[in-house]
């Protein structure tokens, strides 16, 4: 990497290299039998230039030339992407526990025996269709720049995954474990997909209409893609923010606080720079309701005469090898302070209502402006403060700026989940279409 940001160097005015090495093994039970396993090594390197305030961009998956990959950012070159940033100078970083390595001596082997002890488990307390699966992962990233920065980071992940699908649908109460390192699967963990499945296991059909719906952890992303949005830096640039001038303004209910924490290595992939080598630090989005800050790369930053928040990411929205990506302004480490209600509690609080338990079609509606309309994957249904069922063919819309503002409660605890760390939200008032 050094030769290569010396021969970058005398070809432009700045540059910066990324690096990754990722391996990743896996395992898969489909109906509580062993479909796949998978182990994979990998790495890769991209390089940013910049050249008469012009960008230019390159990756490689095995780099043979180092000329060739210079070569091919700097024909990137004529695209014309303005690029008026620095690459920042970062040393000092917080010390963070984001590795440990005992995950080294967890074998494919050792997935096997824990699936096969949870389908087991399982099986013997319900006839639903039982998929799991169990995986690891490290990742090895350094980033150099011409600015002096040279940083390493290492980090180790383990996840379970455990499924129980409904009888003759796709439809299933699920819940992932995440851990930094291997551990069995807990009792109260594997207990409550269980007991969620179980109680729902009859199909219903109830009236649609307005009424209570409970987003349970794995469906908070629905409406936190709709708050990430609004609240990127990318899109204050390019004023497609419906909240751009309320900084300070009440636009949640109270209960209501969300913030990005990168620095908590309590929890997995916890990082103490951005891919771009910013230094990351707690940022607060929303506090008791108030809109507090938006959240920005080098290039937006820049654009909008502000700050690198150290959310610059090469994420994009339906994923991708992160190696070929560039980054953008993303919320990696997303959190909602939790409430004081358990789950079953918050189920008790529903005279009538729906748990959305699953979603499908969360990209749809007007993300921007905080629309959502999803197919329920199943939605749970519940009378009287009990789940008496599942539901089929039913759908919810409505707007976050709307419904984040009549919570009725907030769960204790919060999951690692897609987009976030959340915990389950109970909202009053959401419109519910079901077919009869």
């Amino acid at each position: 990497m050094e030769k290569l940001l010396a021969i970058a160097k005398a070809n432009s005015d700045k540059v910066e290299i990324f690096s990754l090495e990722q391996t990743i093994n896996s395992v898969e039970f489909e109906n509580s039998k062993l479909k796949n396993i998978e182990c994979k090594v990998q790495s890769g390197i991209s390089l940013r230039l910049i050249k008469d305030g012009k960008l230019g961009f390159s990756y490689t998956k095995n780099l043979i030339s180092r000329e060739e990959l210079l070569q091919n950012a700097l024909e990137s070159l004529k695209g014309g992407v303005e690029a008026t940033f620095d690459f920042p100078h970062t040393k000092d970083l917080p010390k963070l526990s984001t590795y440990n390595p005992s995950i080294e001596n967890i074998s494919t082997n050792n997935f096997v025996d824990e699936c096969n002890r949870v389908c087991k488990k399982l099986s013997s307390k319900t006839k639903g269709q039982i998929n799991v699966s169990a995986g690891s992962a490290i990742d090895k990233l350094r980033i150099i720049n011409s600015s002096g920065t040279d940083i390493l980071l290492s980090t180790s992940n383990y996840f379970f995954n455990n499924t129980i699908l409904y009888p003759n649908s796709y439809a299933a109460i699920h819940r992932v474990l995440y851990l930094k390192k291997f551990e069995k699967s807990p009792d109260e963990y594997l207990q409550f997909v269980l007991d969620t499945y179980n109680r729902s296991l009859k199909k219903v059909n109830p009236k649609g209409g307005k009424m209570k719906v409970l987003f349970m952890p794995e469906t908070m992303y629905v409406l936190m893609w709709r708050l990430i949005s609004a609240t990127s830096g990318k899109n204050l640039y390019q004023k497609q923010s419906p909240v751009a001038e309320k900084i300070g303004e009440k636009i949640f209910d109270e209960k209501i606080t969300i913030y990005d924490d990168p620095l908590n290595d309590k929890m997995p992939n916890a990082r103490s720079f951005d891919d771009e080598g910013t230094l990351c630090r707690y940022l607060p989005i929303i506090e008791k309701g108030r809109l507090k800050n938006f959240y920005y790369d080098l290039h937006y930053s820049k654009k909008m005469n502000t700050k690198a928040t150290g959310h610059g990411y090469k994420s994009a929205m339906w994923g991708g090898d992160t190696v070929f990506l560039k980054p953008i302004p993303s919320l990696e480490h997303l959190h909602i302070k939790p409430g004081t209600k358990s789950f079953s509690e918050l189920i008790k609080l529903m005279d009538k209502g729906i748990v959305v338990a699953g979603a499908l079609g969360a990209h749809s509606g007007n993300i921007q402006n905080g629309d959502f309309s999803i197919g329920l994957s199943p939605g749970l249904y519940v009378e009287h403060g009990e789940i008496v069922g599942h539901v089929k063919d039913a759908m919810i819309a409505g707007n976050i700026y709307n419904a984040m503002k009549n919570v009725i409660d907030i769960e204790d605890t919060c999951y690692p989940v897609s987009a976030g760390t959340f915990p389950a939200i109970l909202f009053d008032n959401i419109s519910v279409a079901t077919r009869r």
